[in-house]
């Protein structure tokens, strides 16, 4: 009888991989290795480039060199564990980092393997880390049920330890109740808000509240990347198609088959792609690029944007047609300045989970600041300046100066402040985040929620409107 978990006992097409190392030739093997068998790999040379790439998508298993340039194995596997939780990670270690190794046990990593190694038991170590993943998924399905009885008036709702939508205001329950409702529909979903206030957690919801809550979850930013890139991430493509696709290679799409597909900002998807999406919807078909076979999978969709798409649609910068498709349900997500009630609960919770094991605690003023503050950069705003503040704290409480709140210049300031437009309050958070980043246009994209092209735009609108 085949063991279970043997590398022959799994399903490899359904397994996506990162591989990091610095050693070119020995990462062309291991993708090519891993590829041959079916699954969607991708290959770096530098922890900046898979960071670059885990921003964009969530994907199953990480392989990583300790030894990286630029930015450590050790410090890739600890940003990754931040980002996606889930994600299972091997390291690589050399004769003199076997201690290192043993230490990012502690962090959160799988396990490791030593060089020189076999491939086989490299393989043997992936098929046992995507057993433990995919047993993690079947065990969140298996509590489904149950965990939907905990949706109760407090407000919170935590499908396992490192999820959960936290809110106690009118607004927020009807939401997570919406949301619960929605998870075992087959209904198109779209997600709308301004960055920061938890579309990607409703659209996580959907899937793991849902019937299918065991099959893949995949995310993608429509505005991360070039229209011909997006699409070949999307669909696949074959060897050849374009310039630099050297092998064949799967789309999300395929490795979403069965489960749900979420595409953010789908407001910045290019007109040309936007029509081959709908083609997609309307059956689940679509070809590879540079492929002419017709090819078929079932997805459940669910896209979010910041923008108002209805707007969008009457400038023409968006399909009508794509717009009814997606729209068949949508979820608006209230600003948190609209939902003041929550902050002090939210503040506990950041608290909680970003102190790492440091006392502390908010002065009065501190907490009184943070509820008077309108948050333009709305939750995710909240979690950096908590942040901060932890950072910053001199002893074992936080007061104002160490959030970084702008602080009035003169008296009735705050007054004139809190009557900005929407518009120039945007602005200013914006400048202010890019004073912060000290002009590092990917870092203040990822403060800000949204792509680097959207980042851009509004630069350019900025600078041109300043221009007498």
């Amino acid at each position: 009888m085949m063991e279970r978990n043997t590398p022959e006992s799994i399903e490899w097409e359904n397994l996506s991989l990162i591989i990091v190392d610095d050693e070119e030739d020995l990462l062309n093997l291991l993708v090519d290795r891993f590829q041959r068998k079916g699954c969607f790999v991708e290959g770096y040379l530098s922890g900046i480039e898979a960071q670059k790439a885990l921003q964009v998508r969530n994907l199953d298993i990480g392989i990583y060199d300790i030894n990286l340039p630029q930015m450590s194995g050790v410090e890739l596997l600890r940003w990754s564990k931040e980002v996606n939780p889930e994600m299972e990670i091997l390291m690589l270690t050399g004769h003199g980092t076997v201690e290192t190794a043993i230490e990012t046990m502690k962090l959160g990593a799988y396990d490791y393997l030593r060089k020189p190694y076999a491939l086989a038991e490299l393989e043997t170590m992936v098929s046992k880390a995507w057993e433990k993943k995919r047993l993690k998924e079947v065990n969140i399905g298996l509590r489904q049920a149950l965990l939907n009885q905990a949706l109760t008036t407090s407000g919170i709702m935590g499908v396992e330890q490192n999820f959960q939508i936290i809110g106690q205001s009118s607004g927020m329950k009807h939401l997570i109740e919406l949301t619960r409702r929605l998870a075992d529909s087959e209904i198109p979903v779209l997600i709308e808000g301004e960055s920061g206030t938890g579309k990607e957690l409703f659209a996580k919801a959907l899937h793991i509240w849902g019937n299918r809550s065991g099959q893949p979850y995949i995310a993608i930013n429509s505005g991360a990347l070039p229209e011909n890139l997006l699409e070949a991430e999307l669909f696949g493509h074959v060897r050849g198609a374009f310039t630099g696709a050297s092998q064949e290679r799967k789309g999300l799409v395929e490795v979403a088959d069965q489960g749900t597909l979420f595409l953010d900002e789908i407001g910045e998807m290019p007109l040309n792609l936007q029509v081959k999406l709908l083609r997609f919807l309307e059956n689940g078909e679509f070809r590879r690029v540079g492929e002419s076979r017709l090819r078929k999978v079932n997805v459940r969709m669910v896209t979010a944007t910041n923008r108002i798409l209805e707007r969008e649609v009457a400038q023409g910068a968006f399909r009508q047609d794509l717009y009814y498709r997606l729209n068949v349900m949508k979820l608006t997500l209230p600003p948190l300045r609209e939902r003041p009630e929550d902050i002090s609960i939210l503040v506990n919770h950041f608290l909680k989970r970003l102190s790492r094991g440091k006392s502390v605690k908010i002065a009065k003023e501190g907490m009184k600041a943070l509820q008077s503050y309108p948050f333009p950069g709305n939750v995710r705003e909240l979690s950096h300046m908590i942040e901060r503040g932890i950072i910053l704290a001199q002893g074992e409480e936080i007061n104002v100066k160490d959030f970084l709140i702008p602080q009035p210049q003169g008296p009735g300031q705050r007054k004139e402040e809190r009557l900005l437009s929407l518009n120039e309050l945007e602005r200013e958070h914006i400048e202010r985040v890019m004073d912060y980043c000290k002009g590092n246009k990917t870092h203040a994209a990822r403060i800000l929620g949204v792509s680097v092209r959207h980042l851009y735009r509004k630069l350019d609108e900025y600078a041109s409107n300043s221009i007498h």
